[in-house]
């Protein structure tokens, strides 16, 4: 019975992407591991960019940053 759990920064990830992503998720488990489908769970948490950090910093931080570079 695999759990999967996807967590992706909130930033519009539409109904129909995050359907793809479960469907792909679990025809992964299926084809590698032979799990079966019926009881393989798939979950998308939606993580605030203010709420996510990579090396010390908020992705909203490093976003904003990256943004104000000159180009």
């Amino acid at each position: 019975m695999p759990y999967v759990n996807i967590k992706i920064t909130r930033e519009g990830a539409t109904p129909e992407q995050k359907a793809e992503l479960i469907r792909g998720t679990t025809d992964l488990l299926v084809r590698v591991l032979h799990k079966n489908p019926a009881t393989t769970f798939v979950v998308i948490d939606e993580v605030e960019t203010g709420d996510w950090g990579i090396a010390g910093e908020t992705v909203a931080v490093l976003r904003q940053r990256n943004a104000e570079k000159p180009a």
